[in-house]
């Protein structure tokens, strides 16, 4: 029987490439966006392209109302979701001393409020079926903390936080949750960086190289699959060696 996943932030980046790959492992794949809605078109077509089965659906993941709503248009469409994928993000950069509590609350609305609702809004089928997968995205700045991103590295250690709990939660009904924590990946959050900077995250990389979205989108499918049926609660870094 077909499996869905249900990505956040699946119009560009990370979740964009998952999109993509899991509707090439036979998934049907319910890309959820909030603010660019061409880009999740182009998803949408190029999924259809391949011949498989996906749906748009809108919602900002810190508003409980709106990723309920989405949720529950994803599970009209495709009957239920298998995996859930909270890879919606934001992320900044500033001295700890610029940051107001406007960017604190933000940053955490988004990375760690979005995750809470989003499980929230998937977890009773879950529990229902005994079975299911449910994978954060983190960062290796939630494992060692990143100077001048203090409330980024605040947040995404939360995620790591509510990951291992929630999993030990969870894994008497057979739901096994992880975490993906990836290294420095070339997506537009690289945008502000020139190719000096670029070059010497290259450099201090010990594989000579930044991670690609398809290189993390291999990991959550491997995560989302039955083979990983006995890892729960589990941080796993794709980083090249950046973090070790």
């Amino acid at each position: 029987m077909k499996k869905t996943v249900f990505i956040t932030g699946a119009s560009r980046g990370i979740g964009r490439a998952a999109a993509l790959c899991f509707a090439k492992n036979d998934f049907g794949v319910a890309i959820c966006y909030n603010k660019n809605l061409a880009a999740a078109n182009e998803v949408l077509a190029e999924i259809t392209a391949l011949g498989g089965n996906a749906a748009v659906f809108k919602a900002d993941v810190s508003n409980m109302a709106e990723i309920s709503a989405a949720v529950q248009g994803a599970k009209k469409t495709f009957g239920t979701i298998d995996v859930l994928i909270n890879n919606a993000g934001i992320a900044q950069q500033k001295v700890f001393s610029d940051i107001t509590e406007e960017d604190w609350d933000n940053m955490f609305d988004i990375n760690v409020k979005g995750m809470f609702n989003c499980c929230k809004c998937t977890l009773d089928d879950m529990i229902d079926k005994k079975c299911g997968k449910i994978i954060n995205i983190s960062s290796i700045w939630g494992i060692a903390g990143a100077s001048c991103e203090v409330h980024y590295s605040a947040a995404k250690a939360a995620v790591i936080g509510f990951t291992k709990a929630l999993a030990k939660e969870l894994a008497p009904s057979g739901i096994c949750v992880n975490c993906v924590a990836p290294g420095v990946i070339k997506t537009d959050m690289l945008a502000s960086f020139d190719e000096c900077a670029l070059a010497a995250l290259s450099e201090e990389t010990p594989l000579g190289r930044l991670g690609t979205p398809e290189d993390i989108a291999n990991v959550l499918l491997f995560l989302a699959s039955d083979k990983a049926d006995f890892i729960t609660g589990q941080v796993i870094s794709p980083n090249g060696g950046f973090v070790i």
